[in-house]
């Protein structure tokens, strides 16, 4: 599905929908406003609010992208079709090939926006491809009724290694069964929920592991001979320099797995036995920007609200990479999003498109820095700006400008916990009577896994278990606690998703008192803890306490940080 935006000579899919007579103004209007909330797409939401079916969707978008529409359920893919596209591919890529007359292969497709997978197809199959719009569920399963159950990682390897036999890593990469094994890899990835996947390369293997609510797991892996020809094949997708193996590279490739828009960030790293790679997986529809799907308590989801109520000052989010920040401060954006509202965020990168906010990529190459943007956001009049990071002395002294200009700044700085924040403004070079003037909240948190329901079990602690705990341990005495056992659904790990868990430090008069008079870290927490803030190890009990986590997670995530 599409979003519903408006571009020169494209017709607005509400609007579509609406002279179809298939949905109202005020329809659309509630859509609209979910959109802004929730994020995601419009279709998406016309559907879950029961104003029409996906099949409504799929007509008005093939309108929209002057494509015909078809009924994959009840259409009847002739068979030299189906002989041009492999079961591997047409899973991964969420296609069912239709008819093919005349060099031109028909195919269904989800995403009317994704050229990318036509242009794919007409590289793997050597013939003009076209598209026909259809909804993305049904596609899934006539693709599972006609090619049976998708074909292994192990199947499409040993497909791989006979094809290239002789060939050098750039001829290799354009060959249909190495193109097969990557999308094979990378289906399997988006199917595993993970958040990222490397590729590592060793003398004599090369590793695949996903990384998997924050833990790595190793998949079954390549021979050393197909490293080349994969990292080469990826370098082709996110339009790197293949010939170039000596310096690192940073791209992007823009893909449709079972019809979900989904960015892969890419970096490629040269090593002793060979170049490597780590795909970062953005996958957009598996992102709820909700404040209420983060997981958290509901009175910091409401403290969470009432900072993006603030007429003026900075709201921090501190954590260390993949704590979730970048989802929380977007959670709160969605939230306080309006159209009486403008919001511009400054990204290095911008992950995920929000509607009705204005985003701006950094790129230190070309001189686009976040203090630049910053001075340039500060004259187009916004009434919230979102900093990606705040990472030196500039851009934390033009954050401190806009806040004492009337704007709401939030932003990310990379600390241990809430308190250290302090610390780490005084060390980029600000004054504390201005971080007192300005700074509003600082809200820490990690990412805890959740046990996995299906194989969810309790038990009573020990004392030993206590005992690691220290003090806290005894919060949990007589408390039944739970644990996964581990099954199929969540990898035999006993844990499925994640959860986030934070301490959230508003600044008050005593607190600023501290600031001031340049008092330590663990003085400011003090201050912060007498004025009713909960730290991390608390909001951990918590969670273990409710049952949606392990003592293990919480003293993994939280150590070092009371």
């Amino acid at each position: 599905m599409s979003p519903d935006v408006a571009t020169t000579g494209r017709r607005l899919l509400g609007q579509i929908l609406k002279e179809r007579g298939t949905i109202r103004e005020g329809q659309v209007q509630e859509a609209l406003a979910a959109q802004r909330k929730h994020g995601g797409l419009i279709g998406q939401h016309l559907v879950e609010l029961g104003h029409c079916g996906a099949s409504d969707i799929a007509a008005a978008l093939a309108e929209q992208a002057g494509l015909e529409a078809v009924d994959v359920a009840g259409a009847a893919p002739t068979a030299d079709a189906l002989a041009r596209i492999d079961a591997s591919t047409a899973h991964a890529y969420g296609v069912l090939p239709l008819s093919f007359d005349g060099n031109v292969l028909r195919v269904a497709i989800s995403d009317p926006l994704n050229t990318a997978v036509l242009e794919d197809l007409a590289f793997t199959t050597g013939v003009e491809v076209r598209g026909a719009m259809a909804d993305a569920e049904a596609i899934k399963a006539r693709v599972k009724e006609l090619y049976g159950e998708e074909g292994t990682i192990a199947d499409a390897i040993v497909d791989a290694s006979r094809a290239i036999a002789g060939q050098d890593a750039e001829s290799a990469a354009q060959s249909a069964p190495v193109v097969r094994l990557l999308n094979s890899i990378l289906h399997r990835a988006i199917h595993d929920r993970a958040s990222d996947v490397h590729f590592e390369v060793f003398p004599n293997e090369l590793r695949i592991r996903y990384r998997v609510d924050g833990s790595l797991y190793e998949i079954e892996g390549p021979p050393a001979h197909l490293a080349p020809p994969l990292v080469a094949r990826i370098k082709v997708m996110s339009d790197l320099d293949i010939a170039e193996t000596k310096n690192p590279q940073d791209g992007r490739i823009a893909l449709s797995i079972d019809g979900r828009p989904v960015d892969l960030r890419v970096a490629t790293l040269p090593g002793v036995s060979g170049e490597g790679c780590v795909l970062r997986v953005l996958d957009r529809s598996a992102v709820s920007l909700d404040l209420h799907a983060l997981g958290m308590r509901a009175d910091d989801i409401e403290s969470l609200e009432e900072t993006t109520r603030l007429p003026h000052g900075i709201v921090l989010v501190t954590g260390p990479t993949g704590s979730g920040k970048t989802t929380t401060l977007y959670s709160m954006l969605s939230f306080a999003n309006d159209d009486a509202i403008k919001i511009i965020t400054v990204e290095d990168p911008v992950e995920y498109d929000i509607d009705g906010i204005i985003q701006i990529p950094i790129n230190d190459d070309i001189g686009v820095t976040y203090a630049r943007v910053l001075r340039t956001v500060l004259r187009q009049d916004p009434d919230m700006i979102l900093v990606g990071e705040v990472r030196d002395r500039e851009t934390a002294q033009v954050a401190v400008e806009a806040s004492l200009t009337g704007h709401t700044v939030f932003a990310t700085v990379h600390t241990n916990d809430a308190p250290s924040a302090i610390t780490r403004l005084v060390d980029l070079g600000l004054e504390p009577f201005l971080i007192t003037a300005t700074l509003e909240a600082v809200v820490a948190q990690r990412l805890v896994r959740r046990i996995c329901l299906a194989c969810k079990a309790t038990f009573e602690p020990d004392d030993d278990l206590l005992h690691e705990f220290g003090e806290d341990g005894e919060r949990l005495r007589g408390a039944t606690l739970s644990y996964g056992k581990g099954c199929d659904e969540c990898f035999h790990t006993g844990y499925r998703g994640r959860t986030a868990i934070c301490e959230i430090m508003r600044i008050t008069d005593s607190v600023r008192a501290a600031i001031q008079a340049n008092a330590s870290t663990a003085e400011v927490r003090a201050r912060a803890e007498e004025a009713g803030m909960r730290n991390l190890r608390t909001s951990g009990i918590d969670a273990i306490l409710e049952g949606t986590t392990t003592v293990e997670e919480v003293m993994r995530e939280t150590m070092g940080t009371w």
